[in-house]
């Protein structure tokens, strides 16, 4: 069993924040039935190409994009602006453990599948809303997107090579991480308030801002600003409190060096064949190296242009200072690390016999996380979760009426 067998979740949401907190609870052992518009369905089955090759190796209309934060669940295809989609997703409501959706806020009000209509027929229900800007504040209503989201935060202020350097700039991060780290939050806070429901008997609404998020998510950078009242800047692939710690150029090709503090130092110039550098005193402290960065990264850099990058991973990588490649993402997922761990999984696929997705990060020793089921196809559920609570015949008719898909 999963660890969150037994818990049934209604996925109304799109795209990937709400989607990604959904494959997370579903890959976690949870029933997650994704409610989709007919005919169309997620906005991501459309963002292809790629798309998912059938075993003859011709391209289906399985979109890439949808397939990497939908496993695991069930689609069932419903027109929500129906009185009669709106009245089996209550029904399906009443029997759910919790919702995502990430509708434009107060968007469902108009249905009746708001949290407060839906918490009548059902005081247990955890609601959980995703939005870019939440439900309150001036720009509570507009819709939010992950890059704008990037930007308003402050991330993409301290991410990219300054502004005089070759593709210097502000520069979003190559995968949408605003709306990946609000699904990671989303599904801390939906366990949370299933771990209180155990206890109250009573679910609750949960409020999700992508922009929120962002902030949150600052970190370091953040308090930098709140501590010393200093606008950080961008450091390209450097490090704002830590030196050395970044990318250097090889004769061959580039590698990363993240030196934490002053005995790995110590121990990197050793390896290096710069011992000198240890008593230098600009360098002394990583406070030091820090203040004399330009210093550093000159003698260094110009160092490491004198043998390829594999000679200066493998020499700094005996000392236990970490080290390494820059790899692409083949070369990524050939990573022995990254398949010892499983981080790679064939699943089977209405249209392909093998379907490889990228695996859980969860290990859990007594609940492990299991494949059970490929990104689903649009609808492919609907008579099989529909059948519980309709008969055939009315089945047939909603889907007729174009109401289910």
């Amino acid at each position: 069993m999963g660890a969150l067998e037994g818990i049934r979740v209604l996925d109304l949401s799109r795209v990937l924040a709400g989607p990604w907190c959904g494959q997370i609870l579903a890959d976690l052992g949870a029933e997650v039935i994704k409610i989709e518009r007919p005919k169309t369905g997620d906005d991501t089955r459309l963002w292809g190409p790629p798309w998912m090759k059938d075993d003859q190796g011709e391209d289906t209309q399985e979109a890439a994009y949808y397939q990497s934060a939908n496993r695991n669940k069930l689609s069932i295809a419903i027109d929500i602006a129906t009185l009669e989609g709106q009245k089996l997703v209550r029904t399906l409501a009443a029997g759910s453990d919790v919702l995502i959706e990430n509708y434009k806020a107060g968007s469902l009000k108009k249905y009746g599948l708001d949290y407060d209509s839906l918490k009548a027929i059902n005081p247990k229900l955890v609601y959980c809303s995703i939005t870019g800007f939440g439900q309150t504040g001036p720009r509570a209503p507009e819709p939010g997107y992950d890059f704008i989201i990037q930007g308003m935060g402050g991330l993409m202020s301290v991410t990219g090579e300054k502004d005089d350097l070759p593709g210097g700039g502000p520069q979003k991060v190559g995968v949408a991480f605003a709306d990946l780290t609000t699904g990671l939050y989303a599904t801390i806070a939906i366990q949370a308030a299933l771990l209180n429901r155990t206890m109250t008997g009573l679910g609750q609404y949960i409020d999700m801002a992508l922009l929120d998020v962002q902030v949150a998510t600052l970190a370091n950078q953040g308090m930098n600003y709140l501590s010393s009242g200093k606008v950080p800047g961008r450091y390209g692939n450097a490090h704002a409190n830590i030196v050395p710690y970044q990318v250097f150029k090889a004769a061959d090709q580039d590698f990363i060096i993240a030196c934490g503090n002053d005995k790995q130092f110590v121990a990197l110039c050793q390896a290096i064949g710069l011992p000198e550098l240890q008593n230098d005193p600009r360098f002394l402290s990583n406070a030091l190296r820090i203040q004399h960065r330009q210093e550093m990264d000159k003698l260094l850099g110009t160092h490491f242009k004198t043998n390829s990058a594999r000679h200066w991973v493998d020499a700094i990588h005996t000392i236990k200072v970490p080290v390494g490649l820059i790899n692409n993402l083949q070369q990524a997922f050939e990573e022995p690390q990254v398949i010892a761990r499983n981080m790679l999984v064939d699943m089977k696929h209405p249209l392909k016999e093998k379907l490889t997705v990228i695996g859980s990060p969860i290990k859990l020793s007594r609940t492990p996380v299991e494949y059970k089921k490929a990104p689903p196809m649009l609808g492919e559920h609907t008579d099989e979760i529909l059948s519980g609570i309709l008969d055939a015949e009315k089945i047939a008719e909603l889907r007729q009426r174009g109401i289910i898909g």
